[in-house]
């Protein structure tokens, strides 16, 4: 896709698919720490998704590239919780229909030309990887409100780290007699069917959350064939949702068959 100029905080919608388009839009907010929010804004229909953070078995991961912009001294993407899907036996990990994907941006000054790549998987029938470039000039002269609020209801359904003083998640380990990751939860906060585990750089992928058989354990199998000797002691991010909203929490996994706490 051609890099497109942009109009006040946003940009021209550009089609990235078969009734799939694309916008970057901003808040035009500078906050006082130097930094501001932009997000991916996506149109699709609910039968097309893209993928979150962490794309799955067979998804594609989005990519964000800000090294042609100036003003900008590094990003972060926020990624809001997504749905859990399993078809014809994969787990993927997917956004349906109108999505914003919030990216807090760090400046070096009161202004900011930012120019944005993406790379980008979309699938309905089929998936293909697509691209798009924008362009979209930051001077902060007055804050865009209907952008800012797109942009806020985004970051609601962002995972924050958990800082209540109970912890939800009691204990995390591999049951070698499932090949899954084992997790023990604190209380009923979490909805057991909403977690997700991932190992960030990794890159080992665990499936869909499953009640254990005596119900005291939720299960998420260990996809790829990879084996146990794999993830013990491996650092994982467990994401979940709560009548509170999404949040994730950092543990480490502890090797099969130790102790799982509150047996």
């Amino acid at each position: 896709m051609l890099l497109t100029p942009a109009i006040a905080a946003e940009t021209p919608w550009q089609e990235i698919a078969p009734g799939a388009k694309v916008r970057l839009v901003s808040s035009d907010v500078l906050k006082p720490d130097g930094t501001t929010m932009v997000a991916l804004e996506i149109d699709m229909p609910q039968a097309t998704n893209t993928y979150w953070r962490v794309p799955g078995e067979t998804g594609i991961p989005t990519e964000f590239d800000f090294t042609a912009s100036s003003g900008v001294t590094g990003h972060e993407v926020l990624w809001p919780f997504p749905l859990i899907e399993t078809k014809t036996g994969y787990v993927d990990f997917v956004y349906r229909g109108s999505t914003v994907l919030p990216v807090e941006l760090k400046l070096d000054g009161k202004t900011a030309d930012v120019r944005l790549g993406i790379v980008m998987g979309v699938c309905s029938d089929i998936c293909v990887p697509v691209t798009a470039s924008f362009q979209l000039p930051l001077g902060f002269a007055a804050p865009d409100r209907a952008q800012g609020l797109r942009i806020a209801q985004a970051l609601a359904l962002t995972p924050m780290p958990w800082d209540e003083p109970r912890d939800p998640i009691a204990w995390v380990g591999f049951d070698s007699s499932a090949d899954a990751l084992a997790v023990r939860l604190d209380g009923t906060k979490v909805d057991p069917l909403s977690l997700i585990a991932d190992t960030g750089e990794a890159g080992q992928l665990f499936g869909a959350p499953q009640k254990s058989p005596d119900g005291k354990l939720v299960l998420l199998p260990l996809l790829g064939g990879e084996s146990s000797r794999d993830v013990e002691g491996m650092p994982v991010r467990l994401t979940f949702m709560t009548e509170m909203g999404p949040f994730s929490v950092e543990r480490r996994i502890s090797p099969a068959g130790s102790t799982v706490a509150g047996d």
